[in-house]
C-alpha cells in the first residue's frame, strides 16, 4: 500500500530531523551550479521547507529567475542520505520567522527578528528520495564483498524510497 502524503511528509521529517545541516543547490545566472550549507527549520503540513537566510546573500536574489532548487542531508555514520527537490521562494514573512525563530538563528541575525537582512526561504518540495540502510557495517560491507567476489550488485544494503510530494 503506497504512503499518503501525509505520511510521505512525516517519513521524510523524521529521516533530516537530526540533520543538523544540508547542501542547497541553486543554479547561478551563468547556468552553473552553487551549494551553501543550510539547517532546515521545519517542514509543515503542506510540505514546505523553511530556512533563515539572509536576503543580501547573492544566491537568494537568483531564486527569482531559477526557483528550482535541490537540498541533499546526509549521515554517513547512519546510512542515511537524502535529497530533496522543490521550488524555492525568498519570502519575508515575520510570523513565520517568529514561529521558528530559536537561539541559532540569533547567532547569524544579531538584530533579531528586527534584523534588517533577515528573510526566509520557502522550499515548495516537490520530490524527495532517500536511501537508507538499517543494517549494520558489518553487514554492508560483506554484501559489497559477496558481490565483487560473485560479480553480482550487492542486495540487501537499505532501501532506496523515491516520493513525489
Amino acid at each position: 500500500m503506497a504512503e499518503t502524503h501525509k505520511e510521505q511528509l512525516a517519513n521524510l521529517r523524521q529521516k533530516i530531523e537530526n540533520v543538523k545541516f544540508g547542501m542547497l543547490t541553486t543554479v547561478n545566472p551563468d547556468q552553473t551550479l552553487s551549494s551553501r550549507p543550510m539547517t532546515a527549520q521545519q517542514i509543515d503540513a503542506q510540505g514546505q521547507m523553511w530556512f533563515f537566510t539572509s536576503d543580501k546573500n547573492a544566491f537568494t536574489k537568483d531564486l527569482s529567475r531559477q526557483p528550482e532548487v535541490n537540498i541533499t542531508f546526509s549521515n554517513p555514520d547512519d546510512s542515511l542520505y537524502v535529497s530533496v527537490s522543490g521550488r524555492a521562494t525568498l519570502v519575508h514573512n515575520r510570523d513565520k520567522a517568529e514561529e521558528l525563530w530559536n537561539p541559532m538563528a540569533g547567532a547569524w541575525f544579531p538584530g533579531g527578528l528586527d534584523d534588517p537582512d533577515l528573510a526566509l526561504i520557502n522550499l515548495d518540495i516537490v520530490t524527495a528520495e532517500y536511501w537508507d540502510s538499517s543494517s549494520s557495517k558489518m553487514t554492508q560491507l560483506f554484501a559489497i564483498a559477496k558481490g565483487i567476489l560473485t560479480g553480482q550488485r550487492p542486495t540487501d544494503v537499505g532501501e532506496h524510497v523515491e516520493m513525489k510530494l
